[in-house]
């Protein structure tokens, strides 16, 4: 079986610590407040997809340094480029950054957005297709393209955003380029809670631990169906559970977990 360790994968555009089952992406050009390459989109993307061979990665945590997450695509080394780029090329780029969204939807563990100043254009879009995002009370999430002249629908925004938060909001966000603060951000759901700044990275890692001491396979059925099931009916959806949990219940560490409960103990998940 093909497997990888990410503990020691070098990425160029952004720093990756393995530590505990735990991958921590950050984001890191904080002199502007982390802004996107046209590199720095095709490494995460890349990234992302060989997560699924990583052996040593149950949790991903994505973050920025400097107390802002992303400032979104880099305005001279992105932005200006695009500008005088013909149909073909401009396609390429935005089915590039779609496929950045693909494989963090895909990758099989779930993703935790650790959110601190400024996400916004990309930005925004990341900590979006993140399973859980946790964000300090100083987070502003926007999501900017009409501010360029730029259509929402962006990277999936228009398909995921009113999942989270609802249509009307979702819409408002969208055509206006407006901020969404973190107490809104928490209010409408988007949020999963806000933390003080120097608690931000010790409650986002304490998720991923738990979430890595759990059963891994799991854990991946469940992104896998949360992700397949936006387009399913009703029974549709009931079906592919059925077939998910069956084959959990085929798992060793459904086993572990019933011997545990047996013998009154805590169940230690293998991720098989």
């Amino acid at each position: 079986m093909y497997k990888l360790k990410a503990a020691e994968w070098r990425p160029e555009h952004f720093k990756l610590e393995v530590a505990d089952r735990v991958a921590t992406i950050t984001l890191n050009r904080p002199e502007r407040k982390n802004p996107l390459t046209f590199e720095s989109y095709a490494e995460l993307r890349d990234t992302f997809h060989r997560f699924q061979y990583a052996e040593d990665v149950r949790t991903i945590v994505i973050t920025g340094a400097g107390g802002n997450f992303c400032s979104g695509g880099d305005v001279h080394e992105i932005i200006g480029p695009l500008t005088k780029m013909n149909m073909n090329d401009l396609l390429a780029f935005t089915r590039m950054t779609g496929n950045l969204v693909k494989e963090m939807r895909t990758c099989p563990q779930p993703i935790i957005a650790a959110v601190d100043g400024v996400c916004a254009g990309a930005g925004a879009i990341i900590s979006m297709a993140s399973d859980l995002r946790y964000a300090t009370p100083e987070a502003k999430t926007a999501f900017l393209f009409v501010r360029v002249g730029l259509a929402g629908c962006d990277m999936g925004a228009c398909a995921i955003l009113p999942r989270i938060i609802g249509q009307g909001r979702a819409s408002e966000l969208l055509y206006t380029g407006s901020a969404m603060s973190a107490e809104d951000g928490l209010a409408w759901g988007y949020f999963n809670g806000v933390v003080a700044q120097d608690q931000l990275m010790e409650k986002a890692r304490k998720v991923a631990l738990s979430l890595a001491d759990g059963p891994a396979f799991a854990h991946a059925m469940t992104k896998k169906c949360l992700h397949q099931e936006w387009n399913q009916t009703i029974e549709q959806a009931l079906e592919t559970e059925a077939e998910a949990q069956a084959i959990c219940m085929q798992t060793q560490d459904f086993t572990r977990a019933y011997n545990a409960f047996v013998a009154k103990e805590r169940p230690k998940f293998e991720g098989n």
